[in-house]
């Protein structure tokens, strides 16, 4: 087998191998930027499932993104095997923990391994490149995406944005769509600061019909639909100049707290404790029933389909937004 030779001091190629779920790929994010500054000359490629692929699209000096869609017999890893291994890589980073990395030629391997359960996932990945601290979640948006948002709100208009995230690609976690609307109406109505706002509803394709009662039940001149397949940076560039979200853990929960604005997640039959939105202005709230409790319900397994997340109150809900939106003003 011939290899070649593809980096000396001002030509490193990098590969980083990430999460195929939005969430858990937004999550490797602040470990990419990490690489990305401390090695300005390198060129990236990243590894990911079909769904994260374009989140990567602006990332600098971006060589090629490799969609890892899982195929019979590892074929999704026989793949990038195939396209990785006639590469000589200055640096390969797994965060799939797969044993790939050892299959290429690297003189440097970073190699994610759980290293405690019980913390935040942020805490426990950052072990992975030695850092002393963890790598804050980052989303590259371009004047592209910016242009998006202007777009879809205006360059003028000064109403606050608040977003509702309402979906999520297990219906276990989806907090009941009646809860959400009365949520929307206790803030619009108790909260000056929503007196009159824009409310924007986000989900991802196929998700259209978790999201519809939502969608229905507010006004049309406040109601901004983004519920299918827009592309993850350009509803990243809507996110930024929001007030505040509010949604299900999910992907979006997560694309959201990385762009800074305050995040504030809903749990139940997930853990928070590993999966909670992570920023200064971030905030989480969950059903009074602990993620424990709720596993050893009859219906958990093998695969509950209803939602699990009915011990969580609209009032709960409504006092830490409310408290996250004093928080982000203060």
């Amino acid at each position: 087998m011939i290899v070649t030779s593809l980096y000396n001091d001002g030509d490193m190629r990098i590969l980083f191998i990430t999460s195929s779920r939005v969430g858990d790929a937004v999550l490797t994010t602040g470990l990419l930027k990490h690489l990305i500054d401390k090695y300005p000359t390198a060129k990236f490629t990243i590894a990911c499932g079909p769904a994260a692929h374009r989140l990567f699209d602006n990332v600098p000096r971006l060589e090629r993104v490799i969609s890892m869609r899982k195929g019979p017999m590892l074929a999704h890893w026989r793949k990038l095997l195939g396209i990785t291994i006639r590469r000589q890589w200055y640096l390969v980073v797994d965060m799939r923990g797969s044993a790939i990395a050892w299959c290429l030629l690297t003189p440097r391997r970073y190699i994610y391994k759980r290293f405690d359960k019980r913390v935040h996932r942020l805490e426990d990945m950052r072990h992975t490149l030695k850092l002393t601290k963890p790598a804050n979640p980052f989303i590259w948006i371009n004047e592209a995406n910016e242009k998006f948002a202007d777009s879809i709100l205006g360059l003028d208009d000064p109403r606050p944005l608040l977003v509702v995230g309402p979906t999520a690609n297990w219906g276990a976690k989806i907090w009941p769509t009646d809860k959400f609307i009365e949520l929307i109406n206790r803030l619009t109505s108790e909260c000056p600061f929503f007196f009159n706002t824009r409310i924007a509803v986000v989900g991802g394709p196929g998700e259209e019909d978790i999201a519809k009662p939502v969608l229905q039940a507010i006004k049309p001149a406040q109601k901004i639909d983004l519920v299918g397949p827009i592309p993850f940076l350009d509803v990243a560039a809507i996110f930024k100049r929001a007030s505040i979200y509010v949604g299900n853990d999910s992907g979006l929960m997560h694309l959201c707290a990385a762009t800074g604005t305050p995040t504030l997640g809903l749990f139940g039959p997930t853990r928070d404790e590993n999966y909670s939105p992570w920023g200064d202005h971030c905030g989480f709230v969950r059903s009074d029933e602990t993620f424990h409790e709720l596993s050893l319900k009859p219906d958990f397994k093998p695969d509950p389909t209803g939602s699990l997340m009915g011990g969580l109150s609209v009032e709960k809900v409504f006092n830490a937004a409310i408290k996250l939106l004093e928080t982000r003003n203060s």
